[in-house]
């Protein structure tokens, strides 16, 4: 198969032809039909996120046919298009795996990083975590498996259907997700860019967003909850200057500057922040039953697999609006 591999951090993937995996007992063989390009692997590929296993096949937010199936796996027939999300295997014994918070697994493994990716034409993941995916492309449904899920996750963290009026700090292939899940609530989406981006201003506005600005700027109400998806430490107390007492700011990242000493009358008044890491099943299951209801509509832009490295620039220098998708 033809693959885009990491051989070292801060270096550009380079292709190669490997043997076709071999599925294990409770895995799937998956021909990668579409591979969402997701922040986390930029920061894997530029060596901001230590420890990945190398040489490494990137890629998590995967969408694929199913070729084979192994050992003691049920409920998944060879044809089927499934997604693989980020959170590919947990222990399913420690304290968090046996009340339902197997996003915080200490032994999990994560698709892309510490297992083979989809930045390939063919993968092998755990069928406990492979979702079916019917009723959408591969290439709409690939920016759903982390961009959407971590999104999703995150809305519910900082309140969910009860919020009124939401803020997100950086408008990419997330924030483009959510706002659409938030809109079809009756929310108030308010949207935070880069200084001076009035290309990510005018698509939130398209996307339902009542109000587009610079993310130094203060939006024009009192913020309910702000999600913050740009991974930039000095927007957290920015973000907590705007948001209501008894209100939460939400680090939706794997990865994030430092950030810098606030003074305490920002968090006083049960202002809370908080960490999203990684996902669960359930939400999975919950987010990709909700997301044809709304319906949300992933914006693409496609590139081949042998483009990997052009996808990763343009992500890089905020070249994109909505979610760059490999199509092996």
């Amino acid at each position: 198969m033809r693959a885009m591999r990491l051989l070292a951090p801060g270096q550009a993937l380079e292709p190669a032809v490997l043997p076709l995996p071999v599925p294990g007992p409770g895995e799937l063989l998956l021909q990668v039909l579409a591979c969402g390009v997701c922040r986390t692997d930029l920061h894997i590929v530029d060596g901001e996120l230590g420890e990945p296993v190398l040489p490494l096949i990137p890629g998590h937010e995967i969408v694929g046919r199913v070729v084979a199936t192994g050992a003691d796996v049920e409920g998944f027939v060879e044809g089927e298009q499934v997604g693989v999300p980020w959170l590919g295997w947990t222990c399913g014994h420690c304290d968090y795996c046996l009340s339902g918070r197997e996003n915080l697994c200490p032994e999990a493994r994560f698709t892309g990083y510490t297992r083979a990716g989809g930045y390939a034409e063919f993968t092998v993941a755990d069928a406990r975590y492979c979702f079916p995916v019917p009723g959408l492309t591969a290439q709409e449904a690939s920016p759903l498996l982390c961009a959407g899920l971590i999104g999703y996750r995150a809305w519910r963290i900082a309140g969910g259907a009860e919020l009124r009026h939401l803020g997100i700090y950086g408008f990419g292939a997330a924030a483009h997700i959510l706002a659409q899940v938030a809109v079809a609530q009756g929310q108030r989406v308010y949207a935070f860019t880069r200084p001076g981006d009035h290309t990510a201003q005018a698509f939130a506005r398209r996307l339902g967003a009542v109000w587009a600005g610079d993310a130094d700027q203060p939006p024009p109400a009192v913020l309910d909850a702000a999600i913050l998806f740009a991974p930039v430490g000095e927007l957290v107390p920015l973000a907590l200057a705007q948001v209501r007492p008894g209100g939460r700011v939400v680090s939706g990242g794997i990865h994030m500057s430092d950030i810098p000493s606030f003074p305490y009358r920002l968090l006083w008044q049960e202002r809370s922040l908080h960490s999203v890491a990684n996902l669960t099943r359930r939400d999975g299951i919950d987010f990709l039953a909700l997301a044809p209801t709304v319906p949300v509509r992933t914006e693409t832009v496609a590139y081949s697999l042998e483009q990997a490295n052009e996808a990763l620039d343009d992500l890089r220098n905020g070249r994109l609006s909505g979610a760059a998708v490999l199509l092996p």
